[in-house]
């Protein structure tokens, strides 16, 4: 199965206001594994960039000014994300960004039946806890030492990794059950026969002075049931 990880990276919290999107990171997944595709791109959001979106991102509109617009890209965007599932972390955020640049363009909305959220599914694993990117990372021992501001594709690459973990781990795509049918013949090490050798048992007796001993151990118990 395909299924892209991705983030974004905007101007501000709500496209409804004007907010827009300045970069995009997508990782592609084939059964649960990275094949090393990938796709990311910058974005001129024809508008200034407010200090507090840039203090997480580190994108500022001079950076932006002569970067593209999304829909000089959308086109190569939309080609590699395909129909595949489409995973981000608090996905409602990234999709209304994408969405919304999308109607920018004139273009038909990525149907919400595609998306799936980290968030949604660390609640259900871990009741309670901190779901954040960081806090999932350290929970499951994922080095993010590297990540000193936001990227959209450094943080779609860190969830790429929490995702697996989140449905899995490691033991995702074994299925060592559904593979073997009832028609199935599993071949086992042949057993190695090796000859034992039996040896007869070791006499043992207690000698007359022994028993002349424990004689006299049990003469000195008062009542003692082994002199009846």
């Amino acid at each position: 199965m395909r299924e892209i990880v991705f983030d974004t990276e905007t101007t501000g919290l709500d496209p409804r206001t004007g907010d827009r999107m300045v970069e995009i990171g997508c990782i592609e997944l084939v059964n649960r594994v990275p094949t090393g595709a990938t796709y990311h791109a910058y974005f001129n959001p024809d508008r200034d960039m407010p200090e507090a979106a840039e203090a997480v991102h580190g994108l500022s509109a001079a950076f932006l000014a002569d970067k593209p617009r999304f829909r000089d890209k959308c086109s190569e965007l939309l080609e590699f994300i395909a129909d595949a599932p489409l995973v981000a972390h608090n996905a409602g955020f990234d999709f209304a960004f994408l969405n919304h640049e999308l109607d920018l363009c004139g273009l038909e909305a990525v149907c919400m039946s595609r998306m799936v959220d980290t968030v949604g599914i660390a609640k259900r694993r871990h009741p309670g806890a901190k779901l954040s990117l960081d806090a999932l990372c350290t929970r499951y021992g994922i080095d993010r030492s590297h990540r000193v501001k936001h990227g959209a594709l450094l943080d779609a690459e860190l969830l790429a990794q929490v995702y697996v973990e989140l449905t899995g781990g490691r033991q995702i795509g074994l299925e060592l059950a559904g593979e073997v049918s009832d028609t199935t013949v599993i071949a086992m090490p042949t057993s190695v026969v090796r000859e034992r050798i039996f040896r007869a048992p070791r006499p043992h007796f207690a000698t007359p002075a022994e028993l002349s001993r424990h004689a006299a151990f049990i003469g000195r118990i008062e009542g003692a049931i082994w002199a009846a």
